[in-house]
């Protein structure tokens, strides 16, 4: 159910956020409690998640501030969103998913098995799942609808989406907050194994970092201590939600058209926990 704020127009929801719109032509986006994985909205949500994302992406759009402007105007927001939204600028947003990848997991370990390179990027024989690669790489995806599919695609299908110029400049961008974000949480004793941002632009061509960023819904966060490669690694990010799904004590086909089942409380408070302790890890701060 999408909250009605007063003085503001809803615009547009997504798999975990809502975005209005303001009188003054700037955006709200409110981060809600709702988690995704493969794809799917999940019940019920996970308490105090759109907080907690929030305050860490406010958190480390300061430590990137000097690498490229971010589109945070302000978080004095409706009392009913207060903690869990900002008001941000409306910018012409670039449709593709930027990733960088430090580690290899995921899709990228099917695309490299499949293929020995990810997004076109080749990458040396031998290397396993939680390998870290030998230099960060950006492997762009296209943005899905709610229930499809992001497709990791190549740079040559950036370059053509939004031209040669702009595709350079993003890639640019990513690798280097992956690469600040990556040291400042490697500090910290967390592995950040890749991460998705988005950027758009302003009315002036200036390309801003947007949405949320380096959070555990966008991004893979592993403690350093336990990285044991060859095999799933201990995550500060969902992976709880998506192991139960996959779990025979879900009864859940991930093949199958039927939705996911409802969460048992015990994973909600484990993922809850996970969250929590990612934040306070990562900024020193307490939630």
């Amino acid at each position: 159910m999408t909250p009605e704020i007063p003085g503001a127009t809803h615009l547009h929801s997504g798999k975990v956020r809502d975005l209005y719109t303001l009188p003054d032509g700037n955006l709200l986006m409110v981060a809600s409690d709702r988690i995704s994985a493969f794809d799917h909205v999940l019940e019920p949500g996970i308490p105090d998640k759109g907080e907690i994302l929030t305050r860490m992406s406010l958190w480390w759009f300061d430590q990137l501030a000097d690498l490229v402007p971010h589109h945070v105007i302000s978080t004095d927001v409706p009392p009913d969103v207060a903690g869990r939204a900002v008001v941000c600028e409306n910018l012409a947003m670039f449709p593709v998913e930027c990733v960088a990848r430090g580690y290899l997991t995921g899709s990228g370990l099917i695309d490299y098995t499949q293929t020995g390179a990810v997004c076109g990027v080749p990458l040396p024989d031998g290397l396993v799942d939680g390998s870290r690669l030998p230099e960060p790489i950006f492997t762009p995806a296209t943005k899905a609808d709610i229930g499809e599919h992001d497709e990791n695609v190549d740079f040559d299908h950036v370059a053509r989406t939004v031209g040669p110029e702009v595709a350079e400049r993003l890639r640019e961008l990513t690798l280097a907050v992956y690469a600040r974000a990556e040291g400042i949480a490697r500090e910290r004793g967390i592995i950040l194994a890749d991460t998705k941002l988005e950027f758009g632009a302003r009315e002036d061509g200036t390309i801003v970092l947007a949405d949320e960023v380096l959070t555990p819904d966008s991004s893979r966060f592993w403690p350093a201590d336990d990285l044991r490669p060859g095999g799933p690694q201990p995550s500060y990010d969902k992976q709880i939600v998506r192991n139960w799904l996959l779990s025979a004590e879900s009864g859940w086909d991930k093949a199958a058209d039927a939705p996911p089942p409802t969460l048992p409380p015990e994973v909600v408070e484990r993922t809850r926990a996970r969250y929590i302790e990612a934040y306070e890890r990562l900024t020193g701060l307490t939630f």
